[in-house]
């Protein structure tokens, strides 16, 4: 009553097979990694950014984590430059960067004093423990 045979999948010796992986796993490491020239003139910008302010806040204008971390500064009254990365063109590439300097490339990348935090969660808890306010004292 029923066919119970079934189709082999196509091998991997396959020429469509191996090009679709190629392509696969391409897409995969472009969209993980992009190589980082910690020397060239926009990651010289990204440190001097880092610098130009207290408190320095890489965030994008739809990320919750992103609205916390500033909502924590704004509690505490503490002036923040703030840089959206979505409205940038070159916001992927300073992404990227942050990576390289902070070792996550998620947002947000929270600085104080040069110093990296680490994200919304990691600030709100500093605040929560009161080491935030000393922080930027």
């Amino acid at each position: 009553m029923f066919n119970t045979s079934y189709r082999t999948p196509p091998q991997p010796n396959s020429v469509f097979t191996r090009n679709h992986l190629v392509t696969l796993q391409s897409r995969i490491l472009i969209g993980t990694k992009m190589a980082v020239d910690m020397s060239s003139p926009k990651a010289k910008q990204v440190q001097d950014l880092i610098k130009s302010d207290k408190v320095v806040i890489f965030s994008k204008t739809y990320c919750p984590y992103c609205k916390l971390a500033k909502e924590v500064f704004e509690k505490i009254k503490e002036k923040y430059t703030v840089i959206e990365l979505d409205k940038r063109d070159d916001g992927e590439e300073i992404q990227h960067i942050l990576g390289e300097i902070t070792g996550a490339k998620t947002v947000p990348r929270v600085f104080v004093k040069e110093n990296c935090l680490g994200g919304g969660s990691d600030v709100k808890l500093l605040y929560e423990k009161g080491e935030l306010q000393k922080m930027v004292a």
